[in-house]
């Protein structure tokens, strides 16, 4: 089940921050991580587990290693110099992409979601909201990874764990709210909180089953969960009941009613 788009017919306002933030994650993944090539940049500005319960930038040293496979040998950058305090990393590491099916599969999500919690919060609030979501999703991702005794210099990087959040914040907002979705070769339709549930069950399976394992393969689904959980509990403090567009309407409603 993956969803495609969702109902926005009730939509007042110009997701223009949802909008910005897309095009910088493009940005910085075409122009600063050379799409994938730029390997110093990203082991530089990533999140480092070790880097954030310490408070001290890790530099390590590259390896050579051998695939079994191919026996073709590559070199792994280690990692780089962070020019700022590590603790922006979890900031500037929202912002990166592994590859493009990462990049663009975020970005399709956060174009789904993303317009709506904005479109209720307002713009200044929707952005800090976004961003608190994301650095608590990466605060998951740390502290989990050190209990479950995995390596703390594997860099974490991407805007799942903030994404994450905001689908939280739909999950509580907009639970009954119309997601289309593909589901084996079909598009139909299904209310945000089957697609929305379903998301979050496979992640909690896939995390539970990633801290007793080597860590996901890859995928950070603690920083999913957390950013998730941020989200449901946080969009409650964040929203005004009301977007102030919807408030503003109904105020002049009422000034050109004679009654």
């Amino acid at each position: 089940m993956f969803p495609i788009s969702d109902d926005n017919s009730d939509r007042h306002l110009t997701p223009v921050v949802n909008y910005v933030i897309i095009v910088i994650n493009v940005l910085v993944f075409i122009l600063l991580q050379g799409m994938g090539h730029n390997l110093g940049f990203t082991y530089a500005f990533s999140t480092v587990p070790q880097e954030i319960l310490t408070g001290t930038d890790v530099i390590t040293q590259g390896q050579m290693l051998t695939d079994p496979a191919t026996g073709q040998t590559l070199q792994i950058p280690g990692l780089q110099a962070t020019p700022i305090p590590v603790y922006l990393t979890m900031i500037t590491s929202m912002f990166m992409h592994g590859g493009w099916g990462h990049l663009l599969g975020n970005m399709l999500f956060l174009w789904i979601f993303g317009d709506n919690i904005e479109n209720r919060l307002g713009h200044s609030r929707y952005l800090a909201f976004y961003l608190i979501c994301g650095v608590i999703a990466s605060l998951a991702h740390v502290f989990t990874t050190a209990m479950a005794g995995h390596s703390l210099l594997v860099p974490s990087l991407g805007a799942s764990g903030a994404i994450s959040g905001v689908m939280g914040a739909y999950l509580i907002l907009f639970p009954h709210r119309k997601v289309r979705v593909l589901l084996l070769r079909f598009i139909t339709q299904v209310p945000a909180i089957v697609a929305l549930g379903m998301w979050i069950l496979l992640q909690v399976i896939s995390g539970m089953g990633a801290l007793g394992g080597n860590g996901g393969g890859g995928v950070a689904y603690m920083a999913h969960i957390g950013g998730f959980a941020a989200g449901m509990l946080l969009i409650k403090f964040f929203d005004k009941g009301q977007s102030w567009v919807d408030q503003n309407l109904q105020d002049k409603k009422r000034q050109r009613s004679p009654y």
